[in-house]
């Protein structure tokens, strides 16, 4: 039950085509946008939609799953921890970041067509 403590499971489509770097050290890492939609109606009974925009970053397997299958649209269900992290820019400002860092990775809907 521990894996319950910080879990995440989405599903949505890809914002943008996964974004691959090699480290230094060999690994592999992909920086994804998911974006997922919710609709609800108001009170005076319009359709509102809504979208969400998830961070994701995949490492090793994963990022190269990422790397070989996904492109922008695709329609994924992920699996993985939320983390939250902070860096001082360039500027010398200090910037936080909350991203889901992706265990699994599923693709759903129709095959490419490649």
């Amino acid at each position: 039950m521990n894996n319950l403590r910080n879990n995440v499971q989405l599903i949505g489509n890809l914002g943008i085509d996964p974004v691959i770097k090699e480290l230094s050290n060999g690994k592999k890492m992909a920086k994804l946008t998911l974006a997922t939609n919710e609709s609800y109606k108001n009170k005076s009974g319009e359709i509102i939609k809504e979208t969400q925009w998830h961070n994701l970053t995949a490492w090793n397997n994963q990022a190269l799953l990422a790397e070989k299958y996904l492109e922008k649209g695709k329609e994924i269900c992920v699996s993985g921890k939320l983390n939250n992290r902070s860096y001082e820019d360039s500027d010398g400002i200090t910037r936080y970041v909350t991203e889901i860092i992706v265990t699994d990775i599923l693709m759903l809907g129709n095959r490419s067509k490649a």
